[in-house]
């Protein structure tokens, strides 16, 4: 299954610095490497992120869910900037590397692992100050790495699936686990009982089979509402494809997907719909509204008939194979990046002895150049068939009969026709039925039953033989004791794209479903014992100078894979890797040896408790592909299904039973293969895999030979296990950061109260009661909004913006913003407390915080639980950062190191190269739009940072929003105690003003760029930008574009939506209405930011049509809008990746199409189209807290002026409004003449020229150069729309 689910937690270690972590929203659901709960923390400049490795539920505990796809779907764009412009809410767009607050429910759940634009909510993790800072173009933080977040198990499978994991063990090897504990109150014999009871199955969920073979599962799910999921998961994946065919499961995905004619009748019904390819397993997945406007048809039957049709009914037409092949092969060029080529390394040294480590789902180019028609439709007669698939639909269904009804018609006669073969195995689900299949007492016929009997034998003719009963097919080599003569070889892997040291070792067993109490014990457990490791290295590496970059401890399942694997990973500065590999392993072994303290034991178990509590109580907020992922994965791996509130119950009856000496025994088992490393008695590594770069910088020399040999590596780990080490210390962690007596000494002193808003009224709380906000302004100057929201149980958000960010860097102190907000991340302390200390703090009230730093704001968040004093906690926490942070120069020192050898990475990135030079010369070489040259970081103190940064917290500059499920007496008594007893507002005349930006002026010989960069292998990527007004409609210029408005009329308006009935007073009426609506919408302050974000959509969809489906000359292309609010521009970026021979007529027809609005004029169907995508998301969204904190932001601000309660009231009025002609005039606003467009073309080959080796091309993104943090991360193929 995509993803895969985790089954206990990893944990991610870094130097001793507080890590803020990111945010951010995803346009496409990515998938990680593996499930895995990790506990990422990972210095990187434009993102740092401290996770707490306790904050896990049930689900966290075992499971993932997140895609590894070859996906296809119609029309996400991606783009390299890290702004959405749609509506006025604040947010940055960015790598999976983080989630976005409004998704941060982040740590625990797999259920809350996914963003929203993938559509999910995040299970939050404790954070302390991750910075998040970001830079415009590009979207890819600093690490490029994506952060694998903690999921917990939610499961209901049939264990015995045709497609789960194997877990069976080499007979003799697998040894029963001892149950030593013995409880005062009950006997061995009855915990023994107890821990093998089997888990209870999710009450909701409704499984079947038709006789055909398709098993179906339904389960009811209100969010969004309105809407349902339905995926056609068809158990073929590259695995299953012979020597020739390389590639040819994903091509089928694609002409079966994209050549659906029923699929395409619904794109005007607000349908989405996508699909992807994994070793195991394509999937074919429709996101629908239950019914359209227009009809109150429903549109399940339509949805079904459309997977039947991609699935075993799609049409090879020679025309639309041609055109896949051209988009395959794009995106095969696409995808080769460096760190595709590093995922495909580990999976092909991990999984040598089998087909994994060779059957990548992209393919083989030279093959898929050659099949015809008639290959790939061979391809699927053999795969694609109703007995080898699963059909999940989740929802809001209301009747499970119906919905029943419906699949049977639709799909029940498929594949009746075929052949009679034999199949490999009876059907193991209708044999687990009775266990897996929870009773529903409610919506279901009498007739109807969960229990579905198996399938008659003589029914087995209707199932293909080359089902398979264990997926995916292959055989492992598991990692068991044996001498030194049968380990491995360390492999290294040595690129020139490469910039930092990584080493990864690999333990590989077979997946142990969670099916039992005792499962479920033994993944607490573990999960308990991996989460002290992050805290370890945070409290013995204190140095300025820690000699690794980041050490990550994984163990998660794979149903992708088929197994379980631990994977120690270590990544380093190149001369720092022998240190690096020294701590790495001194501390597992520390760990293994002394095990967890009882300090440890009691804070973990209690976070871990207190979460999946948390999510209990949100047992109704959790989407429905979330669920449907979780479901998915879970059946993949074998685990059993529960409900939240299972889930919850069941972590409570077993946490109980957790002993101190099981927990330590246990985990140790964990860290054998590294602790015992070169010992008889240790499990053999399964891999050790190192990707280190082929030349390194040396200060004072330059570029220098990197040498290093499989010897050295195995010395290297070797002498680090045999350096003396001492049991962990247990630390003490306050309860509260500010005491009762401190809060009333402040109180005293300051005297905070409420004042009027603004100067217009005269109270002191302005409340709307259609919206239900409260807008209060502090006597310190520090205006505050809060929304009371009941949609997250026990959950609040909190936000901070203050304006100003990197535009007020002056000239002297270009850079100095972002690595102030990095260096008070590094540090991590406030006041008289340790950043030990503060994380703890955090665990203990599981509190997640992150810092941002961009063009225009510094930016605070903080996810919070309402319980034990949770928001308390968090405005604790933030008045201690706006009172008492401490900046140390220690962590100045490594915050500005981790930018120069980001710098220093540039080079090595295509894509960011091109980027760095395109934004340098539409921006007339302005640095705040880009990373801080060495030069520049060179001239920075600790002192110039500081003030850059503090500078910018004035009362009045400064904005708070809180949304969560709290009492107006509770936030209100927050707000006074912590907000208000900040000191009060400096003289205003320090506020600084952002110096002029400009675009560079034309003519001039930068408007179209190349970089070039060798590199073994081709590949090409193109942007193209220009000016656009802000979201507000001022230009660079210091035009008002709303002056101009006034002067056009609007008698025509919606002309174009009447009948033929001119004289009818009813239509008179509507015309007048329709006058009225388009008149509110040119007076509204919002005007531009709606036209724009449809202009956008719009353009998106032209593009995909015509550079993408129609030219051929493109796998991806994109179009956005970076419309800023504080500061008077904005600019517009298309961003195209192609091959070398196609990326300069990709340009042309990209241009082409942005400047043929006129010519090929905006159809009704465009816009309306437009609108309903717009209008989804914002429905979807609209009761997510994260989401209204967005709503909510600039409400208040001076310098936001425009923005007021209207823009939220009138946001879906206003979508309703818009004609085209308020589109053009839109559209007219955006420079597209040749003398305002700037592009760069940048292309990696052998051939390439020698430009891109220059220093002036050294760019923009995330340190490219470092290794992801999953293995096989990018080895997914790309999403075709």
């Amino acid at each position: 299954m995509a993803g895969s689910a985790s089954v206990v937690g990893c944990v991610a270690v870094v130097p001793p610095q507080l890590r803020w972590s990111s945010f951010r929203e995803e346009s496409h659901r990515r998938p990680p490497s593996r499930s895995s709960n990790l506990i990422l923390l990972r210095p990187s400049p434009s993102s740092r992120s401290f996770t707490c490795p306790t904050s896990t539920t049930f689900q966290s505990i075992i499971s993932s869910q997140t895609r590894w796809p070859c996906e296809v779907g119609n029309g996400g764009s991606r783009s390299l900037k890290k702004k959405s412009s749609c509506c006025s809410y604040y947010t940055s767009k960015e790598q999976v590397i983080e989630a976005p607050l409004s998704k941060q429910h982040k740590c625990i759940s797999c259920f809350l692992n996914h963003c929203r634009n993938r559509s999910s909510i995040n299970k939050f993790v404790p954070r302390v100050f991750s910075d998040k800072s970001t830079f415009p173009l590009l979207k890819h933080t600093l690490d490029n790495v994506s952060v694998k977040r903690l999921h917990v198990l939610n499961a209901t499978v049939g264990p015995d699936e045709p497609h789960a994991a194997s877990t069976a063990w080499p007979d003799g090897i697998l040894e029963k686990q001892g149950l030593d504990l013995v409880d005062p109150e009950i006997g061995k014999a009855e915990l023994e009982r107890f821990l093998c009871s089997e888990l209870p199955s999710h009450p909701k969920l409704y499984r079947g089979q038709l006789k055909n073979g398709l098993r179906y599962l339904i389960l009811p799910n209100i969010v969004p509402p309105n809407r349902f999921e339905a995926h056609m998961e068809v158990h073929v994946g590259s695995i299953d494809e012979e020597d020739d065919e390389q590639g040819i499961a994903h091509m089928i995905e694609h002409v079966a997907f994209l050549g659906s004619k029923k699929r395409e009748k619904l794109l005007g019904t607000g349908a989405r719909s996508n699909a992807y390819t994994d070793f195991h397993h394509t999937v074919f997945h429709i996101h629908s509204p239950t019914s359209t406007k227009d009809s109150d048809g429903d549109l399940l039957p339509s949805v079904l008939d459309a997977l039947n049709e991609i699935a075993f009914q799609p049409k090879f037409l020679a025309s639309r194979v041609e055109k896949e092949r051209r988009a395959i092969l794009s995106e095969l060029q696409m995808m080769n990046t460096i760190e595709y080529r590093v995922d495909c390394q580990l999976l092909q040294h991990l999984h040598s002895e089998n087909k994994l480590s060779k059957r990548f789902p992209i393919g083989l180019e030279e093959q898929i150049k050659k099949w015809d028609a008639d290959k790939i439709r061979k391809f699927h007669e053999r795969w694609y068939f109703p007995a080898n698939a699963t059909l999940y639909i989740v929802g809001d269904i209301d009747n499970i009969s119906r919905t029943v009804y419906h699949i049977e018609a639709i799909f029940g006669q498929t594949g009746m026709e075929n052949e009679t073969v034999t199949a490999p195995t009876p059907s193991a689900f209708g044999a687990m039925a009775s266990f897996l299949v929870p009773k529903l007492s409610v919506g279901l016929a009498g007739n109807l039953s969960h229990d579905k009997s198996p399938i008659p034998v003589d029914q087995s003719k209707f199932i293909k033989k080359e089902r398979h009963a264990i997926r995916p097919p292959v055989m492992h080599n598991w990692s068991l004791p044996g001498s030194n003569e049968d380990m491995n070889s360390p492999q290294i892997f040595q690129h020139e794209l490469l910039q930092n040291f990584s080493i990864n070792m690999f333990c590989k067993i077979p997946v142990n479903k969670v099916q039992t109490y005792g499962d479920l014990r033994n993944v607490l457990m573990k999960r308990i014992f991996l989460s002290a490791l992050h805290f370890r290295i945070n409290t013995r590496y204190k140095s300025s100078n820690p000699p690794f970059t980041s050490i990550e401890l994984d163990h998660s399942d794979s149903g992708r894979e088929g197994c379980t694997v631990t994977t120690l990973t270590v990544t380093a500065e190149p001369k720092n890797w022998q240190s690096a590999i020294k701590v790495a392993v001194q501390e597992v072994r520390r760990l293994k040896e002394f095990g967890v303290t009882k300090g440890e034991l009691t804070r973990y178990l209690d976070a871990l408790l207190k979460d999946s509590e948390q999510l209990a109580a949100m047992i109704d907020n959790v989407s429905s592909v979330d669920n449907l992922d979780f479901i998915m994965e879970s059946d993949a791996l074998g685990h059993t299904v529960m409900d939240q509130r299972q889930g919850h119950e069941s972590l409570v009856s077993v946490a109980g039973t957790v002993t101190l000496e099981e927990v330590n025994s246990t985990g140790a088992k964990v860290l054998e293969f590294i602790s015992d490393f070169g010992k008889p008695t240790a499990p053999l590594p399964a891999a050790i895999v190192a990707c280190v770069p082929t030349k390194v910088h040396i200060e004072g020399i330059g570029e220098v030979e990197f040498k290093i040999s499989p010897g050295e590596i195995t010395a290297v780990i070797k002498a680090g296990l045999e350096e003396p080490i001492e049991a962990e210390p247990e630390l003490e962690v306050p309860k509260e950061l500010i005491s009762s007596s401190q809060l009333q000494k402040l109180r005293v002193e300051r005297n905070p109260s409420f004042i009027p808003p603004s100067p217009e009224v005269n109270i002191t709380k302005v409340h709307d009661k259609e919206t239900g906000i409260t807008q209060l302004r502090l006597s310190n100057g520090i205006p505050v909004n809060y929304k009371i929201s009941r949609s997250e149980a026990r959950g609040g958000v909190m936000r901070l913006i203050v304006g100003g960010g990197r535009a007020v860097e002056s000239l002297e102190s270009r850079g100095a913003v972002v690595v102030g907000v990095r260096t008070l991340s590094e540090g991590g302390r406030v006041g008289n407390f340790s950043r030990e200390q503060v994380e703890l703090f955090c665990v203990n009230h599981l509190i997640n915080c992150s810092l941002e730093s961009n063009e225009e704001f510094i930016c605070m968040e903080f996810r919070f639980t309402l319980r034990d004093n949770g928001m308390r906690a968090a405005f604790q926490l933030l008045h201690m950062v706006l009172e008492h942070s401490v900046w140390l120069d220690d962590a100045f020192d490594r915050a500005r190191q981790l930018y120069l050898s980001y710098y220093r990475s540039i080079p090595k990135s295509l894509e960011r190269a091109t980027a760095h030079k395109l934004m340098l010369a539409m921006l007339n070489g302005d640095e705040r739009f880009v990373e801080p040259s060495p030069k520049s970081l060179q001239s920075l103190t600790l002192e110039s940072v500081k003030d850059a940064v503090m500078n910018q917290f004035v009362g009045h500059n400064m904005e708070v929003s809180v949304v969560g499920d709290f009492s107006e007496e509770d936030i209100e008594s927050c707000i006074l105690d912590y907000l208000g007893t900040v000191r009060a507002t400096r003289d205003s005349q320090i506020e600084q003003q952002p110096s002029p930006i400009m675009f560079r002026s034309y003519p001039s010989d930068l408007q179209f760029q190349q970089v070039f960069l060798k590199d073994t292998d081709e590949r090409a990527c193109a942007y193209i930008a220009g000016p656009a007004p802000n979201r507000w409609g001022f230009t660079i210029e210091g035009k008002d574009l709303f002056e101009s408005l006034n002067s056009i009329s609007i008698d025509n308006a919606g002309d174009d939506f009447v009948d033929e009935e001119p004289q009818s007073e009813s239509h008179s009426e509507m015309k007048s209405c329709r006058k009225d609506l388009q008149r509110k919408l040119r007076n509204h302050p919002l005007f531009f930011g709606i036209t724009m974000g449809l202009l956008a959509e719009i353009i998106n969809s032209r593009l995909f049509t015509t550079v993408r489906d129609s030219l051929g000359l493109t796998y991806d292309v994109s179009f956005e809008l970076s419309l800023f609010d504080r500061l008077n521009l904005g600019w517009y970026v298309i961003s195209v990746t192609s091959t070398p021979g196609k990326v300069y007529k990709a340009v042309d027809a990209c241009k082409n199409v942005l400047r043929g609005l006129h010519s090929s004029k905006i159809a009704q169907r465009e816009l309306d189209r437009a609108k309903r995508t717009l209008l989804m998301r914002h429905e979807a969204e609209i009761k997510a807290n994260a989401y209204w904190l967005g709503l909510l932001a600039h409400l208040q601000a001076s310098t936001v002026p425009r923005k007021d309660i209207s823009c939220i009231k009138d946001l879906t009025l206003l979508y309703e409004a818009a004609t085209i002609e308020d589109i053009y005039l839109a559209y007219e606003q955006l420079k597209v003449d040749e003398s305002s467009l700037y592009s760069c073309i940048g292309i990696a080959g052998a051939q390439a020229g020698e430009e891109g080796s220059g220093e002036e091309d050294e760019s923009d993104q995330g340190l490219q150069g470092v290794i992801p943090a999953g293995r096989g991360l990018s080895t997914m193929t790309r999403p075709t729309t």
